[in-house]
């Protein structure tokens, strides 16, 4: 790999810190909007739904635009709204006559930074002329997991240092991330996703293709297998095991995410010498005997333990799954990518709705929730044995420069 696409790697792990920094920050605030702002956690919660649901509206816009102006523009204008966002957080709710409307207006503003970052960022990376693509999508989806857990360290410490009243200049310490990276993306060179001479497959013709729509349900369950459990994993260790929350959060979501990052990293290291569909076969396995260690098991440590391994075991499902699809569909182009990040986020929502819906029905039974979702691991494993019988992975074609 040529040192000038090094940089341009380097920038996308960066991006994927700032897709980090806007998921989980604001979460973390929750309670101090509630008592700043007298607003009903009901509402609040909102911010979330919004948050995500404008990134699967960008999931599916994007490929209208991407094209037509670049990706060197859209990565820009991305980085730029997530910067935006941020800053506005801390302004808008003192000016707006309603805290809440302030609070919404900034989440919007730095979710469709965030959602045009998942469409660009694999991609770009994708097309840069590297050695071995997996083990670059893996090292690069890492980076989520490094910024998640870098989030909630550093706001923690910073909290306990400064007091939480002084959310607002972290919040803006936090946008120069963002700020910075995109100063990145104006200098970093950038490459073709499609061949000279190729003309890239659009919406229609990617539907006609049955590996395609095999690739879009192994990206769902990758997302709902990973959010499944992520997302209900500090609730389950309070509630359904009996821990405090600062152990659960610890034994429970941070785990989880460290884990999920070192497994990532370790086929971003190690993935020319190890066989992709075997491994993703492999982690499938492993998600569902954590997902059934969770449900079944008695007592809290093998809860926990279930907690921890399964963020291992989900590690390589969303940028693995992202390297088939590419490899299976060379000329998927924009739309390829934007659709399989569609579907992923899907799996993403629907994955934890599920796990509460279900919990509902037992009541309020966390542990039958996260059993229900072993349909998921065990989904992605029946899409990885019929790819493999497809000959869906193919050689990866080489990329060309502009």
């Amino acid at each position: 790999m040529k040192l000038n696409y090094r940089k341009t790697i380097y920038a996308c792990f960066i991006g994927y810190i700032v897709q980090a920094i806007v998921n989980n920050f604001v979460p973390l605030l929750f309670l101090t909007f509630q008592g700043s702002y007298g607003i009903p956690l009901s509402k609040i919660t909102m911010l979330v739904t919004i948050n995500f649901g404008l990134q699967l509206a960008v999931d599916l816009i994007s490929m209208t635009f991407v094209d037509k102006i670049g990706y060197r523009a859209s990565m820009v204008i991305a980085h730029l709204f997530a910067a935006a966002g941020m800053v506005l957080l801390t302004i808008l709710p003192e000016v707006s006559e309603d805290p809440f409307i302030g609070l919404l207006t900034a989440v919007t503003i730095y979710a469709l930074g965030g959602g045009l970052l998942e469409v660009l960022l694999s991609p770009v990376v994708e097309a840069c002329p590297s050695e071995n693509k997996e083990k670059t999508m893996s090292m690069l989806h890492s980076f989520y997991c490094w910024g998640h857990v870098g989030v909630v360290l550093i706001s923690t410490v910073f909290f306990g240092l400064f007091g939480i009243r002084n959310w607002k200049i972290l919040a803006c310490l936090w946008a120069l991330v963002p700020l910075c990276n995109t100063f990145l993306f104006t200098r970093v060179p950038m490459a073709s996703l499609i061949e000279d001479g190729e003309k890239e497959l659009s919406v229609k013709e990617l539907a006609k293709q049955k590996v395609f729509w095999v690739m879009m349900l192994m990206m769902l369950c990758a997302g709902a297998s990973e959010q499944s459990v992520s997302q209900w994993a500090s609730t389950f260790a309070e509630k359904g095991l009996g821990v405090s929350k600062t152990i659960g959060d610890l034994a429970g979501p941070m785990s989880f995410a460290v884990l999920m990052g070192s497994s990532r990293a370790l086929y971003g290291k190690y993935g020319d010498k190890i066989d992709l569909n075997k491994f993703m076969a492999g982690s499938s396995l492993l998600c569902i005997a954590a997902y059934l260690c969770i449900a079944l098991m008695p007592g809290s440590l093998f809860g926990l333990a279930g907690c921890a391994v399964c963020g291992l075991s989900v590690g390589i499902m969303w940028p693995g799954t992202f390297s088939k699809a590419a490899a299976a569909i060379p000329r998927g182009g924009t739309a390829l990518f934007a659709l399989m990040a569609l579907a992923g986020d899907l799996g993403c929502s629907g994955g934890p709705t599920l796990v509460g819906m279900v919990s509902s029905c037992f009541g309020e039974d966390l542990k039958k929730g996260i059993l229900a979702a072993v349909v998921f691991p065990l989904l992605l494993l029946a899409g990885i044995f019929f790819s493999v019988s497809k000959s869906a992975s193919v050689p990866y074609h080489s990329f060309s420069a502009k």
